[in-house]
């Protein structure tokens, strides 16, 4: 890309507020306007109000952007990356999940024969760049002699019971909400190819249980997922097991911390200085990667479509 970003944000919501503070601290950027019909007055960025629009197509009238982010609701996401593709030259950040449903799939993979939807399009898995969750990776990576993983548990509580219908109308279900996380993130330590069991509707969406096979350095594995709001605090961890060394590393995705370990020895650990929020924490090497030219695979479409097809898999 070059050496100016021009960006251009659709929605200014809660998770717009976290794409602003981390674009901020980048000098090769530029915010050249903001959409968002539900707001009368854009966010300041940099002490500076951009240009604000109540449409995409109204701003793309007028600007020429290197960059879309879409932070909307999930079911617009199609609508306006497919306008963002169409309509500009633009590359286009979608937030997670990038759609809600296969049939949304299969209308972004239909443009390919018009657009480059897969060197475009890339979709912000925050959960994967997470400090603790490269930390493992990196270690992984380093430790061929773990052999594979053969296992995996992960399991994500957010505190949405509190919130009652108003966390349905927000995140729609525990597993809408946390699965997509959780696959993606997976994606940087597994090949995820099958749902082989569960019952993402349980609790009557306030919690999900799902199963799915693994590839890993030639072996065959299984991941349980399990997702709940029915708690009084977030707590997020994830544990993979490599089954022929009798190694394991944790992963605490709340605290951004970490450790490997086998049977009573302790082998790596990962801590935190505290000083960095979760969500800026996640969005700053995301950005670092998807603003370097050479974005990692788990921002591209190939990723998106893997992790689609398994999130909806009936």
């Amino acid at each position: 890309m070059s050496d100016l970003v021009r960006i251009g944000l659709v929605g200014v919501g809660i998770i717009a507020q976290t794409h602003l503070a981390v674009l901020a601290e980048r000098p090769g950027v530029s915010l050249e306007f903001v959409v968002d019909p539900h707001v009368e007055a854009p966010p300041a960025f940099r002490g500076a109000t951009p240009p604000h629009y109540g449409s995409l197509a109204d701003a793309l009238a007028v600007h020429r952007s290197d960059l879309i982010v879409i932070a909307t609701p999930t079911d617009t996401h199609a609508d306006l990356a497919v306008e963002a593709l169409t309509r500009s030259s633009a590359r286009v950040l979608v937030e997670k999940p990038l759609v809600g449903d296969l049939a949304s799939l299969i209308r972004l993979r239909s443009l390919g024969g018009s657009v480059d939807v897969r060197g475009r399009l890339f979709t912000a898995h925050h959960f994967a760049f997470s400090p603790e969750v490269d930390w493992a990776a990196q270690q992984v990576a380093e430790h061929p002699e773990w052999g594979p993983v053969t296992s995996v548990t992960s399991a994500f509580h957010d505190p949405y019971v509190l919130r009652g219908g108003q966390a349905f109308a927000s995140y729609t279900s525990s597993w809408t909400d946390s699965g997509v996380n959780q696959l993606s993130m997976l994606s940087r330590f597994v090949d995820l190819t099958e749902l082989v069991s569960g019952d993402r509707r349980l609790d009557d969406g306030a919690s999900a249980w799902a199963t799915f096979a693994h590839h890993s350095r030639g072996a065959v594995g299984t991941a349980r997922l399990r997702s709940s709001w029915l708690t009084g605090s977030s707590s997020k961890e994830t544990v993979l097991t490599f089954g022929r060394s009798g190694v394991e590393v944790w992963m605490d995705h709340t605290s951004m911390t970490g450790f490997a370990a086998r049977d009573t020895e302790l082998l790596a650990t990962h801590g935190n200085d505290g000083r960095t929020p979760r969500k800026v924490a996640h969005y700053r090497p995301l950005y670092a990667s998807l603003l370097s030219g050479r974005p990692d695979p788990v921002l591209g479409f190939d990723t998106a479509e893997t992790v689609t097809e398994l999130h909806s898999a009936p």
